[in-house]
């Protein structure tokens, strides 16, 4: 009896053993499915997953025409885990070769707690293959190897990526700009259009197995979106010769800068920009000053192309007509200061269209002060001097233009032949379209539109317009300018056989910024088919060498750009002018007693 007795309490005994053991593995159970889920489910994410960047391409810059200018191309980033790097230094010095880097500079990327680590930036798919290859092989050795696994290389990884690239190298670099190394615009469009041209990077989910992407476990998280594209109202082709021209007179004039602009005087529209010297965006910027943009950004004083808004002004308010006379000097002295001309010549006695044609100064010092220092002034001000065009192109300076309470007895003289005031080559441009399109001021615009990544396109809204002078002004304008690419005045270069030109030649003392002048900007600007203008062409020259007048180095530049633009724009030739404004009071006389 004592023997059942006996047995039956040690049955007992291991029956509440057994309970306890299976209650103990019960909250064990409980603990790690309930009570430390996460930390165990955040433990094998941690292990198992990764989150990654999914790139967004830029913006694409085209022309008119959709030519690419600017383009996102694809390209690799590596990347790493700092987490699963059990030895960054170890593994630094196996990585770097594949780089091109050394141990010290990769150490401190792959040292930390961070999950997401560029290494490498937009690299060629072969660099990554080769790394990519070479941990693969390591980590299966070290596998194969008892008690190895912990000494593998881990945490390597690739993702999408983009190079910016510049398919037609320089062409009008200056007005795009580039990126830096960060992908954020660092000068031209790229820059101002910054926010418009980014996209908006997505993420995505990934498995990793041996330090690699588990083939098949990509899962997007957020859509990346691509940036928004711009298409400029920039031709290529006639960007490209605006180019060669404006690159070829600097180099033989062995001048500081000089630029082209082509423009459409009725939309603002600008075909052509060019500057030189130039630069590649697709190469590394020493020297950041080369990304500013001459035609905006670099003032000066336009000398006697700014003598249209004088002769302008004075038709404007009746004070002259194409045909009033003036006894001109070769000197003149206003406020104790003498003025004179360019070149010496005995008193002359010219219509207002000749003294234009030979570019008077003291001819249009007589016709500025025809008009109160505020009347010039507000003209100036009608014409944009002094103010930004609302181009919206980055770096834009408005000039100088001093305010009538600041001017003194010399002021009103020089200002009248365009000298005393600055202004830049865009808003040089626009006064000469001002002329070409009837009176009627039109903003500058360089781009038409955008289109989103789906390719639909959305037009700029027109520019905005502001009327300076009548129309009638600016025909007779328009007439007496053609005077001065005749064989009598300053710009028989700027002649295109067949076509009805008209402009303005300008050569201005340079500010040497001591207060006095040193060297000379050389310039001509104009447009055609002088009867019904389609195209303004700017050439501005700056410190010239040797040979400095307008007529002879700016003037060949502008023939050589707007016949280029003329042929390929199907523009027909046009008949001669019915109407030729007499030069000198002789031939007006003559006139006169013909009829």
């Amino acid at each position: 009896m004592n023997d059942i007795q006996h047995t039956s309490e040690r049955l007992r005994q291991f029956v509440a053993l057994c309970a306890f053991i299976f209650l103990l593995f019960g909250l064990r159970l409980v603990d790690v499915q309930a009570v430390q889920a996460n930390g165990y489910t955040k433990r094998a994410n941690i292990e198992l997953t990764n989150t990654s960047v999914l790139l967004a391409p830029r913006g694409t810059i085209t022309d008119i025409n959709g030519v690419e200018l600017a383009r996102s191309v694809a390209a690799i980033n590596i990347v790493v885990d700092q987490v699963q790097i059990a030895d960054p230094a170890k593994t630094a010095a196996f990585v770097a070769p594949y780089l091109s880097m050394t141990p010290t500079q990769l150490l401190p990327l792959l040292s930390g707690n961070k999950r997401y680590q560029i290494i490498a930036k937009q690299v060629e798919p072969a660099i990554w293959n080769a790394l990519n290859d070479a941990l693969t092989k390591y980590n299966n050795h070290v596998v194969k190897t008892p008690g190895g696994l912990e000494g593998r290389l881990l945490g390597f990884y690739s993702e999408r990526s983009y190079v910016r690239d510049y398919p037609t190298g320089s062409l009008a670099a200056s007005l795009i700009g580039k990126i830096n190394t960060s992908g954020v615009g660092a000068g031209g469009l790229e820059a101002s259009l910054d926010s418009t041209l980014t996209g908006i990077n997505g993420r995505y989910l990934f498995a990793n197995g041996a330090g690699t992407i588990i083939p098949g476990t990509k899962e997007v998280l957020t859509q990346a979106k691509s940036g928004t594209g711009v298409q400029l109202t920039i031709d290529r082709d006639v960007q490209w010769v605006a180019q060669d021209a404006i690159s070829a007179a600097v180099k033989s004039t062995h001048a500081v800068s000089g630029t082209v602009i082509v423009m459409d005087p009725k939309t603002g529209a600008i075909l052509a920009q060019a500057s030189a010297p130039t630069f590649d965006p697709s190469k590394a910027i020493k020297d950041i000053s080369v990304l500013r943009n001459p035609a905006v950004t670099d003032a000066y004083e336009p000398g006697s192309v700014g003598k249209i808004i004088t002769y302008s002004s004075a038709m404007e308010e009746g004070k002259i007509t194409p045909l009033t006379t003036l006894t001109v000097p070769y000197t003149l002295k206003v406020g104790g200061t003498p003025f004179h001309d360019h070149e010496g010549h005995p008193t002359e006695v010219l219509t207002t269209t000749g003294a234009l044609a030979i570019s008077s100064n003291t001819a249009a010092i007589k016709i500025g002060a025809m008009l109160p220092n505020q009347t010039l002034y507000s003209y100036l001000q009608k014409f944009g001097i002094g103010q930004l065009t609302g181009s919206h192109l980055p770096g834009e300076t408005q000039g100088i233009l001093h305010p009538v309470s600041t001017w003194s007895a010399t002021s009103a003289p020089t200002i009248a032949f365009g000298q005393g005031y600055s202004l830049t080559a865009l808003q040089a441009t626009s006064v000469f379209a001002t002329i070409a399109n009837n009176g009627l001021r039109v903003t500058p615009n360089v781009v038409a539109g955008y289109f989103d990544p789906s390719g639909n396109f959305t037009p700029s809204k027109p520019s905005s317009t502001t009327q300076v002078v009548s129309a009638q002004t600016a025909t007779q304008m328009r007439l007496m300018m053609e005077s001065v690419v005749s064989p009598d005045g300053t710009a028989p270069e700027a002649a295109i056989p067949g076509y009805r030109i008209a402009g303005k030649t300008g050569t201005a003392m340079r500010p040497d910024g001591h207060g006095g002048y040193s060297g000379y900007t050389a310039s001509f600007i104009g447009f055609a088919p002088a009867d019904a203008p389609r195209y303004v062409v700017s050439v501005v020259v700056q410190a010239p060498q040797g040979q400095h007048f307008g007529g002879v180095v700016a003037a060949p530049v502008f023939k050589k750009v707007m016949n280029f633009v003329l042929q390929s724009k199907h523009i027909a030739p046009t008949a001669p002018s019915t109407i030729i404004y007499p030069l000198t009071e002789a031939a007006l006389k003559a006139t006169h007693a013909s009829h």
